[in-house]
């Protein structure tokens, strides 16, 4: 596939990170005369998408190139596709791969936008892809990095990071999505790209639950810069690199994540930090904060390695119901004296 041009590509979620990538890519590829196809769930909005080049919903007027187009039918946006990006809920991408994969053409590379650990498995998107579709490592990518989706599709610029075992996929990919606002790195480090994705959005509901209770910025960086080394622990344990969490995908996408009122999982945090129950939050936010559905699954990985991640374990002690806000902060700040150098306490 490297050093070819894709027939087409397919992105299968029309939410808004879903359609601001398709964004991305079809203003990086249309002087190739390469169709950029949406697998979108409603019919409504695949027909928003065909007939006024807009998916109000997510991303209000925005206007999307004219080499999107937009379906319902799984097979038909997927036929031809030799780029498919998956950008669906994390707990629904075992049942929704497990439709489609039927339609994916021979050789297909499936590329991750997913930031999300599955619950029951505690295996990462990447890991689910490969083996759902029996795909090998070098056909499965992922992508990370500050990429707040509001910010993108009004073309501001940012950058982000392609993941892939095999650095010729994972530059190819880049080449693909290279827009004049939208800078790609790549990294063999798929395991930290993914984890650091993962894990910022728990503790970018740390933050936010400290926002909502009217807490400064003092607390607020003290979150994020210890939220960085508890995921910097859990990355190196598993196998994963340090310069990794140093970059984009790691404290780049970590800040963004935790200080952007843009950023679902930190308003999820503020909201909760508010005084609302989990239920209420949920009705509110019209998509999925990630960090609420992963939590669990990462605190569960983390202790089945002996990785202390204290926000983690505090922040999954609230969303359960088993410790309250207002105490969360009390909890954390009770903890044994240490250095701050220690990677493994």
């Amino acid at each position: 596939m490297p050093n070819t041009l894709p027939r087409k590509i397919a992105v299968m979620g029309a939410g808004s990170w879903g359609t601001t990538f398709a964004k991305v890519l079809a203003d990086a590829v249309e002087h190739h005369d390469i169709p950029v196809m949406i697998w979108a769930r409603r019919s409504e909005a695949a027909a928003e998408i065909n007939e006024r080049h807009t998916n109000s919903r997510y991303l209000r007027e925005t206007k999307l190139p004219a080499n999107i187009s937009a379906s319902s039918d799984k097979a038909e946006v997927l036929a031809q596709a030799d780029l498919v990006v998956l950008a669906i809920p994390s707990q629904s991408l075992r049942s929704e791969l497990a439709e489609f994969k039927q339609y994916l053409e021979t050789g297909a590379v499936l590329l991750s936008l997913m930031k999300g650990l599955e619950r029951g498995t505690d295996l990462r998107m990447s890991e689910v892809i490969a083996e759902v579709t029996a795909l090998p490592q070098d056909k499965v990518a992922v992508l990370s990095g500050p990429n707040l989706a509001m910010e993108i599709a009004r073309e501001q610029p940012t950058a982000s990071v392609v993941a892939c075992t095999d650095p010729e996929v994972a530059t190819w990919i880049a080449e693909l999505c290279s827009a004049p606002y939208f800078r790609p790195y790549t990294n063999d480090d798929v395991l930290g790209v993914e984890l650091g994705g993962i894990v910022k959005n728990i503790i970018a509901l740390a933050v936010g639950m400290c926002d909502g209770m009217g807490f400064g910025d003092n607390t607020k960086s003290s979150v994020i810069t210890r939220g960085l080394a508890e995921t910097t622990r859990l990355v190196l344990s598993l196998g994963g690199r340090m310069d990794t969490l140093a970059g984009l995908s790691g404290l780049g996408d970590l800040v963004a994540t935790c200080s952007s009122a843009l950023s679902r999982n930190n308003t999820a945090g503020r909201l909760l930090g508010q005084g609302l129950f989990l239920e209420e939050v949920n009705d509110r936010m019209s998509q999925t904060a990630e960090g609420i559905k992963s939590a669990r699954a990462v605190f569960d990985l983390a202790t089945a390695h002996g990785v202390d991640m204290p926000i983690t374990e505090a922040v999954t002690m609230v969303l359960e119901g088993n410790l309250s806000v207002e105490n969360m902060a009390q909890r954390l700040l009770a903890r044994d004296l240490k250095s701050e150098g220690e990677l493994q306490s």
